[in-house]
């Protein structure tokens, strides 16, 4: 048995102590709907200080802790407060949030994210669905020893983002109201904002948006057989596009003025998802 799946036990073990709450849903809560826990029937809150092995955020704006309830009839345990690879913090420790939510008995994984706009007629505020991914400009967290229980050596990755889960988001978003933009979401390593020329770069590559997180956890979550669905909040036009200069308040002031409609989506998304995992 691995080291890291040992950990994982540990942590599985750790969560157990405080709740027996089997969710089918795994949210993690980017910028813009931080306090969308408070939306849940809340059965339990498990702070990750409380967690033997567990990473904690050190970013502003994220709590730090799952939270453990229903949206609707649906079991959904959220993560308020993701860890990222520029706080300093192993790509290992950044996916284990992730794990340990799969083998806390989660089926599918809904990730969501602030982000850069690069595509063309996009604007602050807009909100995107993840159809594809870039994550070469990060350490894989498959690199070293494979984890057998986990997955297999080799896992395939051409399909990360469920096609079916994003037939319900298409669905949702035509309900809601919500106007939701499709594209391919790159992951760099953060903390600096990106240069003109690196954005130049990611939309040669076919980058529709860009990021500091999300493209690593799916790359786990796929590796453990969930299903996955994305989507991303444009915060901010990025650098080179942008007329000003890129800010922390700027993305938390986007991502916040977006939250009510995003927030609606994402609940009328949970719901449906929940129908698929009976």
């Amino acid at each position: 048995m691995s080291n890291e799946y040992e950990t994982l036990m540990r942590c599985v073990r750790s969560v157990r102590t405080k709740t027996d709450f089997v969710p089918k849903v795994a949210l993690v809560l980017g910028s813009g709907l931080g306090d969308y826990a408070s939306q849940l029937r809340v059965e339990a809150t498990v702070d990750y200080h409380e967690i033997e092995g567990f990473p904690v955020s050190t970013v502003p704006g994220h709590t730090g802790r799952f939270v453990f309830g229903y949206v609707g009839d649906v079991p959904v345990v959220c993560m308020q407060g993701r860890v990222h690879y520029y706080e300093g913090y192993s790509m290992t420790e950044v996916v284990r949030p992730i794990r340990l939510m799969k083998l806390l008995g989660a089926e599918v994984l809904f990730l969501t994210n602030a982000a850069g706009g690069i595509q063309l007629g996009m604007k602050a505020g807009d909100l995107m669905l993840l159809t594809g991914q870039i994550a070469s400009f990060v350490p894989s967290p498959l690199i070293g020893e494979n984890i057998e229980e986990l997955g297999p050596r080799f896992p395939d990755m051409s399909r990360i983002y469920d096609y079916d889960l994003q037939k319900i988001a298409k669905k949702c978003a035509a309900e809601t109201g919500a106007d939701l933009k499709e594209g391919t979401y790159l992951q760099f390593t953060g903390p600096a904002y990106e240069s003109p020329q690196e954005v130049a770069m990611a939309r040669t590559l076919g980058a529709d948006a860009v990021g500091m997180s999300t493209a690593c956890e799916a790359v786990a979550a796929n590796h453990m057989g969930m299903r996955i669905v994305g989507i991303s909040c444009i915060s901010n036009l990025a650098c080179g596009i942008s007329p000003q200069p890129l800010s922390h308040k700027e993305v938390q002031e986007a991502a916040d003025a977006v939250a009510p409609v995003f927030q609606k989506l994402v609940t009328q998304m949970i719901k449906e998802i929940g129908i698929t995992c009976r």
